[in-house]
């Protein structure tokens, strides 16, 4: 599978139901009569990053997995994000980078290097850095994030985790 359909499609797929279940967040708060904010700052454990912190993490993972691919700049953001409708225009921000990055700029990009920043002087060719560590970073913070909003009692199941896919007649 070409690096571009491991990354850019499945990326946009996970942002859309993440922003999903923001929706269905905020349906559920209103239900019940809470304050849908209060969900930005739930987590599931003391030391781990509230829900703002994950859903930033989701949408820098992959803006910065794009663009490191690609031999690009990624935009900049300046998590500064406190409800759930700015979690959801960063979301649907990072959807909309994502649809300017095409399979054409992907040429070379499994033998690209890319340049690591958390890791000083470190880099990885492009297939290994998007199989070792883009991909299951990305999903680690869309799992959390779910399971943020699952615990703390929103309805969603794993339908709306997984999302729809395309069929064909057999």
């Amino acid at each position: 599978m070409p690096l571009y359909d491991a990354t850019v499609p499945q990326m946009r797929k996970m942002l859309g139901n993440l922003d999903g279940w923001l929706e269905k967040a905020e349906a559920f708060a209103k239900e019940r009569g809470f304050e849908v904010d209060r969900f930005v700052e739930f987590r599931l454990a003391p030391d781990q990053f509230a829900l703002a912190r994950q859903i930033q993490a989701c949408c820098d993972t992959a803006k910065f997995t794009a663009a490191r691919l690609t031999g690009q700049e990624a935009p900049k953001d300046a998590d500064d994000e406190t409800t759930v409708a700015a979690l959801r225009a960063r979301i649907q921000k990072t959807r909309a980078y994502l649809e300017t990055i095409t399979e054409k700029d992907f040429e070379g990009a499994d033998t690209r290097v890319v340049k690591l920043p958390f890791l000083e002087g470190k880099g990885a060719l492009g297939g290994e850095y998007l199989n070792a560590f883009a991909l299951p970073n990305f999903l680690f913070h869309v799992t959390t994030s779910y399971a943020i909003l699952r615990h703390n009692g929103v309805p969603l199941g794993k339908r709306e985790f997984i999302g729809g896919m395309e069929l064909v007649d057999l």
